[in-house]
C-alpha cells in the first residue's frame, strides 16, 4: 500500500534530479519511474503531441512493448478532450471502455486499468501522463492527486528544457549572424545565414526576405529557404496587397493564409502548404526597407518571446545592410579619390 511518506521521497527524488541536470530526458524517465514505483503500476507513459499535433507520441515510457507502442497512436485532440472534461481519466475495464481505441492490443499487453492526467505549460495541454496496471483498479484521490503533481513536473521539464535549448540556438543565431556581417559584404549570403538559422531554431517550414523595389511597391526576394520555385515564380509580390502592415512597421501573424483578406497568392500559400505567417519589418536607421517573414505549415501561434527574437534578427539584418551599404559607398567613393589624384599626377 502506498504511504504519504511514499509520495514525499518521489517528490525528493526528482526535485534533486531538477537541480543536477538539464537533461530532458532523464528527468522525464525519472518522473515515469517514480509513478510505475510509487503507485504500484505496470507501466507509465508521457506523451506529447507530433509535428503535425494531431497524435499523441511517447517521449518517455517504461513497461510498454514497442508491440503496444506501435499498435496505433491516440488522436491527440480526442484523448486531450476526454482528460479535460473530469480533469483526469481513470477507467478500471481498457479492454471494454468505448472511450479508448486498440482494446485488443491493452488486453494482448495485460493492461487493466488506466489513469491519465493533463501535462500543462502555461496553463495549456501539452500532453497527457499515463499510469497502466497489471489488474483492475479503482484510483483513489491521493492517487490521482499524486500523477497530477508528477505531471506538472514534467510540465515544468519540459519547459524548463525548451528555454535552455531556445537560449542556446538564440545565442547561436545572434552569433552567426554577427560573424556573417564581419567575414563578407555579400547581402545574400548573410541573409543566407540568417534564413536558414531562423527556420531551423524556430522549426518552421520556410523563411523568407524581400526587400522593397526602387519604386517600394514591389518586394524583391533577396533569399528564402524552404518554398518551391513554383511558389517562388508566382508573380509580383506587391508591397500594397501582401501583408501591408509589416512595412507600417508592425510585426503581423496571420493564422490563416488561406482566408485572410490581406494575404496576396492565397491559393498558392494553401498549394505550398503554407498555413500561418509572421511577418516582420526590415529597418535601415529608421527606414523600413523590406520584410522577413516566417511560414509555419501547420496552424501556430506565435508567441510574444519568438516574435521580438524574429524581431531583433530582423533589425540586425537591416544594419547588415545598411553597414555594406556605407562600406561600399565608401570603397566607391576611395576609388574615385584615387582616379581624381592619378589624373592630376603633374600638380605634384
Amino acid at each position: 500500500m502506498t504511504t504519504r511518506n511514499d509520495y514525499f521521497r518521489s517528490f525528493c527524488d526528482i526535485s534533486l534530479a531538477f537541480s543536477r541536470t538539464e537533461d530532458r530526458k532523464v528527468l522525464l524517465d525519472l518522473i515515469v519511474e517514480n509513478v510505475i514505483r510509487t503507485m504500484k503500476g505496470k507501466a507509465a507513459c508521457l506523451f506529447l503531441p507530433d509535428e503535425t499535433k494531431e497524435f499523441f507520441v511517447p517521449v518517455a515510457q517504461k513497461g510498454l512493448s514497442k508491440d503496444y507502442l506501435h499498435a496505433g497512436p491516440e488522436r491527440a485532440t480526442q484523448a486531450v478532450t476526454q482528460v479535460l472534461e473530469g480533469g483526469y481519466l481513470a477507467i478500471k475495464d481498457v479492454t471494454a471502455d468505448p472511450r479508448l481505441e486498440n482494446h485488443e492490443a491493452k488486453k494482448a499487453e495485460g493492461i487493466a486499468s488506466l489513469l491519465v492526467v493533463p501535462v500543462r505549460i502555461h496553463n495549456r495541454v501539452m500532453g497527457v501522463l499515463s499510469l497502466y496496471t497489471g489488474t483492475p483498479r479503482d484510483f483513489s484521490q491521493d492517487e490521482i492527486d499524486f500523477l497530477m503533481a508528477l505531471a506538472e513536473q514534467g510540465g515544468m521539464a519540459i519547459e524548463h528544457a525548451r528555454l535552455v535549448e531556445q537560449l542556446r540556438k538564440n545565442t547561436k543565431l545572434f552569433h552567426d549572424l554577427a560573424a556573417g556581417m564581419n567575414s563578407t559584404l555579400d547581402l545574400k549570403a548573410i541573409m543566407d545565414i540568417l534564413s536558414a538559422g531562423i527556420a531551423r531554431a524556430l522549426e518552421v517550414k520556410a523563411v523568407s526576405v524581400r526587400l522593397l523595389d526602387e519604386d517600394k511597391r514591389t518586394l524583391r526576394l533577396v533569399t528564402s529557404v524552404g518554398l518551391s520555385e513554383k511558389y517562388l515564380n508566382k508573380g509580383r509580390v506587391s508591397a500594397e496587397k501582401s501583408i501591408a502592415e509589416a512595412l507600417r512597421g508592425k510585426p503581423v501573424v496571420i493564422k490563416d493564409a488561406a482566408k485572410d483578406s490581406g494575404v496576396q497568392y492565397r491559393k498558392e500559400k494553401e498549394e505550398e502548404g503554407i498555413v500561418s505567417i509572421l511577418s516582420v519589418p526590415i529597418k535601415a536607421k529608421e527606414e523600413i526597407i523590406g520584410v522577413l517573414r516566417l511560414y509555419s505549415a501547420v496552424p501556430r501561434e506565435f508567441s510574444a518571446d519568438e516574435i521580438m527574437l524574429v524581431t531583433a534578427l530582423a533589425h540586425q539584418g537591416g544594419l547588415a545592410i545598411q553597414n555594406a551599404s556605407l562600406v561600399l559607398m565608401l570603397q566607391d567613393d576611395m576609388k574615385n579619390l584615387k582616379d581624381d589624384l592619378w589624373s592630376h599626377r603633374s600638380w605634384f
